[in-house]
């Protein structure tokens, strides 16, 4: 059975029907096309799938859709503001951090929540803030030079 659900994602308002089992990350790549946040592991192990909900990160393949009701929501998709790169993004960019690009979008939602709590974290911060993102191709290097640098300005 479904029943209307309001998601409030990257500043603008939705309203779908769906059933209460399905997850945020279902309904923001199948009812709204937002599609940076990637579906891998569907067992909160890999970090792919990570969005903000309120400023925190969290892995929304294990967030149901429902519970992020009257919550903003914040997709990789709505981090850049008009042609402006967030800075994370352009720091990912600069240092040539960003490989195949499938764990990256959550890889640079899971440094904005760390930011977003701790504007100068040390790099075991860092570390510790992104260590539940899984990459296969970057080797950590790049990102953590990244966010290293950014945390510098």
């Amino acid at each position: 059975m479904k029943q209307p659900v309001e998601l409030r994602v990257n500043g603008h308002s939705f309203q779908v029907e769906i059933e209460a089992h399905r997850t945020l990350l279902e309904v923001l790549r199948r009812e709204l096309g937002l599609t940076g946040a990637k579906q891998g592991c569907d067992g909160g192990e890999c970090g792919a799938c990570t969005i903000l909900i309120d400023g925190r990160a969290v892995l929304s393949c294990l967030t149901l859709a429902i519970e992020a009701q009257g919550k903003e929501i914040t997709t990789i998709e709505g981090l850049a503001k008009e042609e402006t790169l967030d800075p994370i993004q352009k720091a990912f960019i600069d240092e040539g951090a960003i490989q195949c690009g499938f764990c990256i979008p959550g890889m640079i939602m899971s440094a904005k929540g760390l930011l977003n709590n701790n504007s100068s974290p040390s790099l075991q911060e860092i570390k510790e803030g992104i260590s539940g993102n899984l990459c296969r191709c970057t080797g950590y290097v790049k990102p953590l030079r990244a966010l290293e640098n950014l945390v510098k300005k």
